[in-house]
């Protein structure tokens, strides 16, 4: 089953490439390699959670944000002509989440990524990762995820 037609049973519609913010690139391949730059939690043009964990967004919140994260990293490596098609797995996700001084649930926060990729690639989605409490993200967004993912 290609990515498109599993998107399309999991009902996710990718949004339009966000993006760059700044002085670099939303996606770049090296070997077969497939980098994508720190993803905040857009859709519709809002931030789905905002705030530091568990103060100002909610657990729950933040990882329904870093679920979005995933489908905006889809959507950035889909604005490269047929990069999609080639994406094999993921290998990294690094996950960034605005904490409070105490906070140490950021695996919890992460997994709402780690869950959806396992749900779009199978056993090519299983990654390592890095879940990271910082104490602020950009935009005041709750949560931030970059990604590796293996191409052909």
């Amino acid at each position: 089953m290609s990515i498109h037609e599993r998107l399309k049973e999991l009902g996710i519609v990718l949004p339009s490439a966000a993006g760059p913010f700044g002085a670099y690139v939303p996606v770049k391949r090296v070997g077969n390699l497939l980098y994508v730059a720190g993803q905040l939690p857009m859709k519709d043009g809002k931030l789905l959670a905002t705030g530091q964990v568990p103060s100002r967004a909610s657990v729950d919140q933040a990882k329904q944000a870093a679920r979005q994260c995933v489908i905006n990293a889809l959507g950035a490596i889909q604005a490269v002509d047929g990069l999609l098609d080639k994406l094999v797995g993921v290998v990294r996700v690094g996950v960034f989440v605005s904490s409070d001084t105490s906070f140490t649930q950021q695996p919890q926060v992460a997994n709402g990524a780690s869950e959806l990729l396992l749900e779009i690639f199978g056993e090519t989605g299983k990654h390592v990762r890095a879940a990271v409490g910082v104490n602020t993200l950009p935009l005041d967004a709750s949560v931030e995820v970059e990604f590796i993912f293996e191409c052909s």
